[in-house]
């Protein structure tokens, strides 16, 4: 099955990219408490309302394939930074998951054989149901191999600090892990700053911070050559407020996808983020968007066989359309177009075209501190 059909993400336009446009300091108003208050409460009250669901019925979801997908990219990018810590001599591997949801990296932590894991997250019941993972995971492991300690804590890392509910207060980080969570965090600068502190300031020198996290030039390109304030596709949408400015802090944009998230969101300027990110010695070493890192780490036959037992892509046979995901003939015509041009004799592995418009406005990063 071939692994590298994807359908490209729409073509950066020259002269057409819009800057996102900084308001003069005398005319921004910070947001008040309660609305602070008020969307850390949304944040948390859906991610406490989403009902746990088994395999079953993960395996029948519109975006199974694309939840896949992403879930490979986090694997690949933990495990090399993960190597790259041990290279560096490190053989005691402590690790922040700031914002872990419901311990949805669990395994990957187990896999990476690291000996301490903290999870933070807002939600309170996303939190305690990853402890009881890890619960289960430790009753489960019992004798046959010796699993990380962990501790589990329920807080706004954009709001508190995180260091002080250290149960080892002198406890420091290898590697902090913050995925598809540090948007929220960016309606203001405090809060972008607090988040930004929690994740940093504990590392050790040659620590790495890593995540994924939406990129604000892609939505504002998309939102931009929209005819209206929204754009989507069978799967996502994503709503502005309106067109333009676009402010550093407090950019709000409404995303729902498939049943899974349904919340607002912030832009983040990721120069800004790079520039923030100095002030706790941190240096940007990779950012990529999830297209251009599964084209280069695809390459590897370790991340193809990965890729190959997550089933991070649909199979596409191109001749059973009752088969596929989508009834949408549309869909999947990037697969068939690719067969043709590329000589290729199917079946292969694709996204739709409607998962794949979803998963491409993200962008993956790492810092690394200095010493």
């Amino acid at each position: 099955m071939e692994l590298n059909c994807v359908p490209k993400p729409p073509e950066e336009e020259e002269g057409r990219g819009v800057a996102l446009k900084r308001r003069r300091e005398d005319e921004e108003e910070p947001p008040s408490k309660k609305l602070v208050s008020e969307h850390s409460l949304k944040v948390a009250s859906h991610y406490n309302n989403l009902q746990e669901v088994g395999l079953a019925a993960r395996s029948r979801s519109r975006i199974f394939f694309m939840r896949n997908f992403n879930n490979w990219l986090k694997s690949v990018l933990i495990g090399e930074i993960l190597e790259q810590v041990r290279e560096a001599g490190s053989h005691q591997v402590a690790v922040l998951d700031l914002g872990c949801g419901k311990g949805g990296d669990l395994l990957k932590w187990r896999r990476g054989n690291i000996s301490h894991l903290v999870c933070a997250d807002i939600a309170g019941v996303s939190v305690e149901q990853c402890q009881s993972r890890y619960d289960d995971m430790r009753r489960r492991s019992h004798g046959s191999e010796r699993l990380f300690s962990a501790q589990f804590i329920t807080a706004d890392c954009s709001k508190e600090v995180l260091a002080e509910k250290l149960a080892d207060p002198g406890l420091t980080f290898d590697l902090c892990s913050c995925q598809f969570v540090y948007h929220y965090s960016f309606e203001s600068l405090q809060q972008a700053d607090m988040m930004l502190r929690n994740a940093c300031e504990r590392l050790r020198p040659g620590g790495f911070f890593i995540g994924t996290t939406p990129d604000a030039f892609e939505l504002v390109k998309r939102v931009e050559a929209s005819d209206s304030l929204s754009f989507g596709s069978e799967v996502f949408k994503v709503s502005f407020q309106n067109k333009g400015p676009y402010p550093l802090f407090g950019c709000q944009y409404h995303f729902s996808l498939d049943h899974v998230v349904d919340v607002p969101e912030f832009l983040v300027y990721f120069p800004l983020l790079e520039h923030m990110a100095k002030r706790y010695k941190m240096r940007l070493v990779l950012k990529q968007r999830f297209s251009e890192f599964f084209q280069e780490k695809v390459q590897k036959e370790q991340h193809r066989s990965l890729m190959m037992k997550m089933m991070a892509l649909e199979p596409f046979s191109g001749e059973d359309a009752s088969r596929q995901e989508s009834q949408s003939p549309h869909e999947y015509s990037h697969a068939e177009e690719h067969c043709v041009r590329a000589g290729v004799t199917l079946p292969l592995g694709t996204l739709s075209r409607s998962e794949w418009e979803a998963t491409s406005i993200y962008l993956v990063f790492v810092f690394q501190k200095m010493s």
